[in-house]
């Protein structure tokens, strides 16, 4: 195959389809075609809000950086062609958005004989983000309240791990009524419409004033940065890890944040880890059947329609999206 459909990035918030040549592999890259890749919340602050600015139009394929495909072609000793693999290119390379992929070999991982949908399958990639931030640094959440921002594909995730670990309490908060809706199947025990900051209020309800022990913002935005402080119990913890929506300063109150006493952290950077272990890991979750990822797959839509896709997936209220993909096939 000479020719390939792939996604561009032309412009502020507009993604085309276009027709364009295969990429040409080197020595250690694996030929991928790809069957899906999925929207993520840093893809929207890319392409919707301008954020990891390129040269545009962009390159074909980015910033899309989670997908699942076959290898075609494998100048690698550990892969042959038919293999499943994801593929997890971190952002700034990512070229997933392409429906034949041309990526290192360190950025893809093999996929066991499943009869899961590859679909679901692909959910890996965003739960082994998810994994990956947790145990850099792991908070001990055992008897205590948990917030978590944001109930996308990982609020979701990071909710089902919190209850799953031991918290006495998961409060979920969003905007889009689907996810909400999702939120206590993933095992929140409170769901707060934070539309106006009415997290902030309804935690410091639901603690008899304390706040949260420990935060966790999965949205990206400046304002929910901002929030979490306010959100958060004296001495407790907060995770950082949405991709911020703007590449400017985010002002926060760091007095507030002091005389709190307050610790967060922020990782990112997954994809460089050592044979992909949190990926792996994810992958064995999903596959042994430990958390049923099949309705976080909301809408799964042609790549000929990928300006529509980013659309609905950056609109919180439309058309119950909860995780948007695109289909190759």
């Amino acid at each position: 195959m000479d020719m390939m459909r792939a996604g561009r990035m032309v412009g502020l918030n507009e993604m085309v389809c276009e027709e364009t040549e295969v990429w040409k592999p080197a020595d250690g890259d694996l030929v991928v075609r790809t069957t899906y890749a999925s929207i993520c919340g840093s893809d929207l602050h890319v392409v919707c809000h301008g954020v990891m600015q390129n040269p545009l139009p962009c390159k074909h394929g980015f910033p899309g950086h989670e997908g699942i495909g076959e290898v075609l072609e494998s100048h690698h000793p550990d892969f042959e062609p038919g293999d499943i693999v994801l593929t997890v290119p971190n952002t700034p390379v990512g070229t997933c958005f392409n429906e034949i992929q041309t990526l290192p070999a360190a950025y893809c991982l093999k996929m066991p004989d499943t009869d899961i949908p590859a679909a679901e399958l692909l959910m890996a990639q965003q739960l082994g983000t998810v994994l990956w931030a947790l145990r850099r640094q792991p908070v001990d959440v055992t008897g205590k309240t948990v917030a978590v921002m944001g109930q996308g594909s990982a609020g979701l995730f990071f909710t089902h791990l919190m209850r799953r670990a031991g918290a006495a309490t998961v409060i979920a908060s969003d905007l889009a009524p689907a996810r909400m809706a999702l939120s206590k199947e993933f095992g929140a025990d409170h769901v707060i419409d934070n539309t106006d900051g009415a997290l902030t209020a309804a935690v410091r309800d639901l603690t008899n004033g304390r706040g949260a022990d420990f935060v966790i913002e999965a949205v990206g935005r400046a304002h929910t940065l901002a929030q979490s402080i306010d959100v958060v119990g004296f001495e407790g913890t907060m995770l950082w890890f949405g991709l911020p929506d703007t590449e400017s300063p985010v002002p926060i109150d760091f007095n507030k944040f002091f005389r709190k006493r307050l610790s967060a952290f922020s990782y990112h950077g997954a994809q460089d880890e050592p044979a992909l272990a949190s990926f792996q890991a994810a992958t064995d979750i999903i596959t042994r059947g430990e958390l049923d990822v099949s309705k976080v797959v909301s809408h799964v839509i042609d790549v000929e329609h990928i300006h529509d896709a980013f659309q609905l997936a950056n609109d919180p209220g439309a058309d119950d999206a909860v995780k948007v993909s695109l289909s190759f096939a």
